[in-house]
Formats: C-alpha cells, sequence, structure tokens
C-alpha cells in the first residue's frame, strides 16, 4: 500500500506552457502581455500561458494556447527554460515550460480571445509585477534573446524587412542598455551580409537613411565556411 501511494503521488502534478512574444517598435522591445480575467490572479498582467491537455504534444499545445488567447497563428515557437518551483501556481503543483517567438509588431494583429481580457505591448524595461513567476519566466527568456542576438541573425526576424541601419542599432543599444558610436556599429556589422537598397526611408521626421535587407542567402553560404562565425 505504501509503494502504490508513493506511485500515485507522480501524476498528481499538472504542466502548462507560457509563451513569450517578443517584438521591436519605436526603439524598444516589447512583449505582449494579457490582462487575466480568471482566478487565480484575476485582472493583473501575465505572459500567455494555460494548461496543458493531456493528449497534447508540447509545440502543438504552445500554438493551441497563443492562438487561443492572443489570436496569433503561425507564430515560429522556440521552447526555453522549464520551471517548476513547488509553490509556483496557488492551485496545486503545476510545471510549466516556456516557449518564446520573434515576430514584426506591425505585421501581426494580436486580438484578446477566451479569458484573456486585454492585451499589450509593453516595452521589456517597464514590465512590472506580473502574475505567478511571470517576471523570473520573463528574464530567463529575455537572457537566451539576448544571447541568440550576439550569436545569431535573429535580430532580423525583429526588424523590418526592409530596415535602415539606425534602427538595427536602437534594437542592440535597447536590449544591451548601450549607446554605441554610429562608426563603431557600422564596424560592428561589417561582416554581416547586408544589400543596400539605395532607397530611402520615408514619412519620417529626420533626414531619411538608406533602407537595407539581410541576404540569408550570402549568410549560408558563409556559415558553410571554417572562419564566420555571426557575433555582435
Amino acid at each position: 500500500m505504501g509503494y502504490k501511494i508513493k506511485f500515485d503521488k507522480f501524476f498528481s502534478y499538472s504542466f502548462s506552457l507560457d509563451c513569450i512574444i517578443f517584438g521591436f517598435q519605436d526603439g524598444q522591445l516589447k512583449v505582449l502581455l494579457i490582462k487575466r480575467a480568471m482566478e487565480p490572479y484575476m485582472g493583473e498582467w501575465a505572459i500567455p500561458g494555460d494548461l496543458l491537455y493531456p493528449e497534447e504534444d508540447l509545440p502543438d499545445a504552445a500554438t493551441r494556447i497563443l492562438t487561443e488567447l492572443t489570436s496569433l497563428e503561425g507564430v515560429l515557437l522556440h521552447q526555453g527554460r522549464t520551471f517548476g518551483k513547488p509553490d509556483r501556481h496557488p492551485q496545486g503543483r503545476v510545471i510549466t515550460n516556456a516557449y518564446f517567438a520573434l515576430v514584426q509588431i506591425d505585421d501581426i494583429q494580436a486580438k484578446a480571445a477566451s479569458w484573456a481580457d486585454e492585451l499589450r505591448w509593453v516595452p521589456i524595461n517597464e514590465i512590472g509585477k506580473l502574475a505567478f513567476d511571470h517576471n523570473e519566466i520573463l528574464a530567463s527568456t529575455y537572457e537566451i534573446l539576448k544571447h541568440k542576438l550576439k550569436s545569431e541573425p535573429v535580430c532580423f526576424d525583429l526588424l523590418p524587412e526592409k530596415f535602415a541601419l539606425n534602427e538595427m542599432q536602437q534594437l542592440f543599444d535597447y536590449t544591451f542598455d548601450t549607446n554605441m558610436d554610429k562608426a563603431n556599429f557600422r564596424k560592428k556589422i561589417k561582416s554581416i551580409p547586408l544589400v543596400n537598397l539605395h532607397v530611402k526611408q520615408k514619412n519620417v521626421k529626420h533626414r531619411p537613411a538608406n533602407l537595407y535587407m539581410f541576404d540569408n542567402d550570402s549568410y549560408e553560404e558563409l556559415v558553410k565556411t571554417e572562419n564566420y562565425t555571426f557575433k555582435m
């Protein structure tokens, strides 16, 4: 009987998934948050997340949860860390896995649905207290993003397809809390294959700058060489 009780306890946990969606807009890195319309933490801001159904695979569940709460579809989600402190959920033992995505805010239309009462894009440096342990989850996933920004060309998933170099610099300055000299930044990105489109920005208050695109085909060729490493 003792063994049965101990064995049963291993099947008394729940599993959830939380989806951190990063976007870049107006010179700020932002995160998509929902206002909860159900307990626990009703009326508080949180990362979009929900419980996993018993028959679901993790990637399928992450996609479902994000769509149900934000109406977003077709977003490429990447798996992050797992969080499992025994007291992280007030209603019982819930282990959660973080998923994250990088999007271009102006190209998507997020809309609150299900028990998400409201949505808001919040600059990551202005986020206050979140429900559950979501501040910890966000901080951990933000560190993953920063590592990727330094070692992979993921910044182009956040920037418009056609972007100005000052927009690219703003993304890195904001994310890493720096204020790089323009010349130093241009030197830093010299090895990244960018195509100057020789087209100027439109409808901007400052002097229009040239627009660029990331040359992914050239990048794929470069990574095949032994001595090329993406580094910021």
